[in-house]
């Protein structure tokens, strides 16, 4: 399996000069996110009180499509627009956020809210990491 950090240090050097350890840590954790908040709406979809949870399901479908729009920005390497890409991770960190505001309620009851609340805190983290380096 290719891992994340050799498909960075394979591409053509990046104009905006990032450092691939952090755009690997980055995608990485968009990908784990995107995982977690697709598992999650399904398991409340599941759920007995799957109405009251209509909110959380639609932030998680959110954040889902987000953070792989996002993902596929990032990995894209050369010639990225920074501005696009300014907007795309500040976009992403918000959906994450919002995702992660409504499942950490629900932590407590659902192992599904409480492992996407994970997911959605470290995605947002790993978002904003990009963004102070693209400032620097």
């Amino acid at each position: 399996m290719l891992q994340t950090r050799e498909l960075f240090d394979s591409l053509a050097s990046r104009a905006d000069h990032l450092d691939n350890q952090i755009l690997a840590t980055t995608a990485d954790a968009l990908s784990a996110c995107e995982q977690a908040v697709t598992a999650c709406a399904t398991g409340m979809l599941a759920e007995k009180e799957a109405d009251e949870l209509r909110v959380s399901i639609n932030r998680d479908l959110d954040c889902a499509d987000v953070a792989a729009a996002t993902r596929r920005v990032l990995t894209r390497g050369t010639d990225a627009d920074p501005t696009l890409l300014t907007t795309q991770l500040q976009a992403c960190s918000l959906a994450c956020e919002r995702s992660h505001e409504l499942c950490s309620q629900h932590a407590a009851q659902h192992e599904h809210c409480r492992l996407c609340s994970q997911a959605t805190e470290s995605a947002a983290t790993a978002c904003r990491e990009v963004l102070k380096a693209l400032r620097s």
